[in-house]
């Protein structure tokens, strides 16, 4: 077996999942999200670009349906014991192999949490799962249990997420010597992937972020490769990756001599987290934190540039995205609480001058302060 932890890290996992389901009044959960296939009992596979679907029932008892080209996958990674293969064919209709192996399970007529909030779940899926179970018994909602579990994050995984931000430093350390007049997108973004892998991570939950010049305002990655010229700007979101859990940072780099206007957002920015360096800590909201950001933009007359988000939470993920489900935002209540793995960034553009400027980082929280995890301080880097 291939874990990434023991197996009393997964039975108190699935303590904690049972007592969730019990709160919920669930007879049963349908998995599709993969990172609650990996969280609760190390199924690791991108497999679930296609239907699949685990099978928690309130007494502990699984049952995995996949694909054949997943089955040897589940029985090398997992805990899973029991699994049961959907045959590829003209017309296939994977739905209706669940609602027999739910039959199978005695599950009729019982009330059933289904994970609609995931990439795992397509739509065209979606609408196969409620049409074959339209009738079979109470059907409810349940994407927010394990993904509100997730957000504390054990001993074993704060581990794992620190080796990640290690692995995010190494990054950044193997770009800087690259980034100069004449440096090449393609080379810094080879250096900063191969760093993760050299020291045993693994592919981010979505691309790296690169940008220079007016592209260096995108907060997307975008193919292509540029050239850094004498007088330029950069632009660079990754993430540390260990055992799928992430560590995330954002710079915007000057190439030549900062602008006034670098220096200007730059300022905010550096004010802006400094502040929420304040909040983020129990007896505060996710929403208190975006509060916070919009205010110190707001007072420096940033607002027409900022996004309507300044991070979120994050931990083991699939592509096609690293940011777990809670983020922030205006008027989110969910509470912080201590040992939160939670990345925070400052995001100017000013496309009236095509001026970028972020600032971003991963935080443990505690009881008390949060602790940053990278090892980089947040001065401006001027190349």
């Amino acid at each position: 077996m291939a874990q990434h932890f023991e197996r009393e890290e997964y039975d108190w996992r699935m303590r904690r999942l049972r007592d969730a389901m019990q709160d919920e009044s669930l007879d049963a959960i349908l998995l599709f999200a993969q990172e609650s296939m990996y969280w609760l009992t190390g199924y690791d596979t991108f497999g679930f670009c296609f239907f699949q679907s685990l099978i928690v029932k309130s007494d502990g008892t699984m049952h995995l349906l996949t694909r054949s080209a997943d089955l040897r996958q589940a029985r090398h990674t997992s805990i899973i014991e029991d699994i049961s293969v959907w045959t590829d064919r003209v017309n296939a209709d994977p739905a209706m192999d669940l609602k027999n192996l739910l039959s199978d399970m005695d599950l009729l007529g019982c009330r059933i949490g289904i994970e609609y909030d995931t990439h795992g779940l397509t739509g065209a899926n979606c609408r196969k799962l409620d049409q074959q179970l339209q009738s079979f018994g109470d059907l409810v909602d349940a994407s927010h249990v394990i993904s509100g579990l997730r957000l504390i994050k054990s001993p074993a995984e704060i581990h794992y997420i620190k080796t990640a931000a290690e692995l995010a430093d190494a990054a950044l350390e193997a770009a800087l010597p690259l980034i100069r007049p004449g440096g090449s997108e393609a080379d810094i973004l080879a250096a900063m992937q191969g760093a993760v892998f050299a020291g045993g991570g693994d592919y981010p939950g979505n691309e790296f972020i690169i940008g220079s010049g007016r592209d260096a305002l995108l907060c997307r990655y975008k193919s292509g490769r540029r050239t850094l010229e004498e007088q330029d700007q950069l632009t660079l979101e990754w993430a540390g990756v260990f055992a799928h859990y992430h560590a995330a940072m954002m710079r915007t780099i000057v190439i030549g001599k900062a602008s006034e206007r670098h220096l200007e957002l730059y300022d905010v920015c550096r004010e802006a987290l400094t502040e929420i360096e304040g909040v983020l800590r129990p007896g505060s909201s996710f929403g208190d934190v975006f509060a916070t950001h919009a205010k110190v933009l707001e007072d420096r007359g940033m607002t027409r540039h900022r996004l309507n988000a300044c991070g979120y939470s994050v931990g083991a993920r699939f592509t096609p995205s690293w940011m777990e489900r809670e983020m922030f935002y205006s008027g989110n209540e969910q509470l912080i609480k201590a040992d939160m793995s939670l990345f925070v960034h400052m995001i100017i553009m000013d496309s009236e001058t095509d001026t970028a400027m972020t600032l971003g980082q991963t935080y443990l929280t505690t009881d008390d302060a949060p602790n940053a995890l990278s090892t980089h301080n947040l001065d401006l880097m001027v190349r």
